[in-house]
């Protein structure tokens, strides 16, 4: 199968477009883009300079991809880039802005779904198989793991970062981090109990599973987990701990202590 485009949509000269493109009416793709094998760009659909998309990938109508970063500070002629991977879907009204200084990279992961005008802001890194519902909105700079699910309406305060496996309950506001594997909701924002579900969707189950419950009990209880058995979770949850956060850490809602 060769290209299909229609012929009310705008290819810049400068455009790299891939085998087995689908480009939809009044779509728009910019030069300095690159668009892999076998994707498809909806109706009114629009790319933007200095995006890169893998392969796979399913743009519906109204998606904006690489549009300048919303940041006042921000020179035009900057060179900066969002780069996304493979088999995403970005459905109507969702929008990703490239990054805020030279060479810098916006990047999405493989494998995600984006729902209804959702929005992914400059300098954001989200990882693979990472779910956002309807109207999702991430801040500056904002670091989504793998497997993560946000749920409708919820907002992300810049430089936050959300660990894999992470579930947020839709319309919450985090203004801090979301430690991986935990469920995260409530006014304010709490840790409220393990993503069960989500883990067992992943094969995080029997032993796996129990080590990281009782690392949920030891960080509840401001407790050390460096002596638990380091299986590939606690390797990941340790390592993430570590990092020092610009935004500090929520709080943990104290189950079974009312």
């Amino acid at each position: 199968m060769t290209q299909s485009i229609h012929p009310s949509a705008y290819i810049a000269e400068q455009a790299s477009i891939g085998k087995n493109v689908t480009i939809g009416p009044f779509a728009v793709i910019e030069d300095h883009t690159q668009i892999g094998d076998n994707c498809k760009i909806g109706s009114h659909a629009v790319v933007r300079p200095y995006t890169k998309m893998g392969t796979g990938n399913t743009l519906h109508p109204h998606v904006v991809l690489g549009d300048l970063p919303q940041d006042t500070s921000f020179k035009e002629e900057t060179v900066s880039w969002l780069v996304c991977g493979d088999n995403n879907t970005f459905r109507e009204g969702f929008t990703a802005h490239r990054a805020s200084a030279e060479n810098a990279i916006t990047r999405i992961g493989s494998d995600c779904f984006f729902m209804n005008n959702s929005h992914v802001a400059h300098d954001c890194q989200i990882g693979n198989h990472t779910i956002f519902a309807n109207n999702v909105a991430i801040g500056g700079f904002v670091e989504v793991g793998n497997n993560v699910f946000m749920g409708g309406g919820v907002v992300v305060h810049q430089f936050c970062r959300v660990g894999s496996y992470v579930m947020i309950r839709g319309t919450a506001g985090l203004s801090m981090d979301a430690i991986p594997f935990f469920l995260v909701g409530g006014f304010p924002v709490k840790h409220y109990r393990l993503n069960t579900i989500g883990l067992k969707r992943a094969g995080i189950t029997g032993e796996r599973y129990k080590i990281i419950s009782t690392a949920f009990r030891l960080l509840r209880n401001n407790e050390t987990i460096e002596h638990l058995e380091e299986t590939q979770e606690i390797k990941y949850l340790k390592q993430w701990l570590a990092v020092k956060s610009k935004r500090g850490v929520h709080g943990f809602l104290e189950l079974g202590r009312k």
